[in-house]
């Protein structure tokens, strides 16, 4: 979804609180727009939003009130770690939106179901980038990082514009 120049990504679960849109955090309090020197945790309405910026990307990660800031700043620094890793340290718009098949499959290794699978970064970075070198895979694979590499050049398409 692209609001601006703000981009949300979301990885949707079922829970018992369910979490609204990005988006809708965003737009709702227009207060809650962050500023570099901001604090990296906030609480909006009944979330708690946690956030980091690297170069010109925002990475946010919200959940209901009643999960621990901590784990949540954990989940988040293990997931910026290791976007850094695989973009080689090169971290901005551009890197992110040529390689976000890589930055979904981080979000894959994290999280599955709402259960937080892994925080270590280079445990993450390691188990995407052996994804990578499996190779093409059968057809239902192929035609899934298809999907990724259009879904890539529309959203680089519409950020870039």
């Amino acid at each position: 979804m692209q609001l601006g120049s703000a981009v949300c990504l979301q990885q949707l679960y079922s829970h018992p609180h369910p979490l609204p849109p990005c988006s809708t955090l965003w737009v709702r309090d227009a207060d809650f727009h962050p500023k570099q020197e901001a604090a990296e945790i906030a609480m909006l309405d009944n979330y708690i939003v946690v956030y980091k910026f690297v170069q010109d990307l925002h990475f946010f990660v919200t959940a209901g009130d009643d999960e621990n800031e901590l784990i949540i700043a954990t989940v988040l620094q293990g997931f910026v770690d290791a976007v850094g890793l695989l973009l080689r340290n090169e971290v901005d718009k551009r890197m992110a939106l040529e390689n976000l098949d890589l930055i979904l499959l981080c979000l894959d290794e994290i999280v599955d179901g709402g259960i937080i699978l892994e925080t270590d970064a280079s445990v993450i970075a390691g188990k995407v980038a052996s994804h990578g070198l499996e190779g093409a895979g059968s057809l239902s694979e192929q035609t899934i990082s298809q999907a990724l590499a259009t879904a890539r050049e529309h959203l680089a398409r519409s950020l870039l514009k």
